[in-house]
């Protein structure tokens, strides 16, 4: 059976438990869910991403509350202390998000649909990663995740440009778990790097392309010369579940193939 009332305290549990078709046990999702859309007319929004309605979710009598990173770690402490049984998972890369997903199916009992979904997932890894192994030359790509302080690529988010074609720039940071520890100190240090490409996803905040383009000794960086600046949605990439081994990839493999493209020419 399973736990048959939970509180997702962010959006990749709730996408995923709708995607296996165990949406009926969410009672309570995370104010920033936009995916499924539908979630947020179903669900009640009771937290944040730092901190939540603890009476409301106390009064929603979950069984189980699933939560994402250190960062929950004070709203974990607080609901812990209310009675609750929490699960805080600390997924940072592609494997283990997807064993964290396999995790969740088994205790919904809803493996068999998970592994149906993983099959298909990883079989178009395969052909995304087959079709990139055939360009001469892989594009160097810079993520920014925030713009002040510059923070580059997560862990997961690396792998799925390397995935979709490309070679991630600051490939040391990207082993880093925490964000203050993907912090670039030097501003033109990306721009020495040389990306061919360059991926904004601020964290919610709109990528403004014409800003980073403006910084100072970036006019020659190839991405910003040939306007190679693309933003994809936090909730596309940044989120450790379906959304970023999905959308999130698609959308940086067509970025990478767009410019491959534009080399044969």
């Amino acid at each position: 059976m399973g736990p048959q009332r939970i509180v997702c305290l962010t959006e990749e549990t709730t996408e995923w438990l709708y995607l296996l078709g165990e949406e009926a046990r969410i009672v309570g999702i995370s104010g920033y869910t936009v995916r499924p859309r539908r979630a947020r007319q179903e669900k009640p929004r009771v937290s944040a991403f730092l901190d939540g309605k603890i009476e409301r979710i106390v009064e929603l009598k979950p069984d189980l509350v699933i939560g994402f990173s250190d960062m929950q770690a004070a709203l974990a402490d607080k609901l812990i202390r209310a009675g609750l049984n929490v699960w805080v998972t600390n997924q940072r890369s592609v494997a283990e998000i997807i064993a964290t997903m396999r995790m969740v199916a088994a205790l919904v009992g809803a493996q068999d649909r998970a592994e149906a979904w993983m099959a298909r997932c990883l079989a178009r890894h395969a052909e995304i990663a087959a079709a990139a192994a055939r360009w001469p030359r892989r594009p160097r790509v810079y993520f920014e995740e925030w713009d002040q302080p510059m923070i580059s690529a997560i862990r997961w988010v690396s792998e799925l440009a390397t995935l979709a074609g490309g070679d991630d720039v600051f490939p040391e940071l990207a082993l880093q778990a925490m964000g203050r520890d993907r912090v670039i100190a030097d501003a033109a240090e990306p721009a020495r790097r040389a990306p061919d490409v360059i991926f904004g996803s601020w964290c919610g905040k709109k990528f403004r392309p014409e800003h980073l383009a403006a910084r100072p000794g970036w006019a020659a960086v190839p991405a910003v010369a040939w306007g190679r600046l693309h933003e994809i949605k936090s909730c596309d990439i940044l989120q450790p579940g379906p959304a970023a081994l999905t959308d999130g990839l698609e959308q940086l493999h067509r970025a990478l193939a767009a410019w491959a493209a534009a080399q044969a020419c």
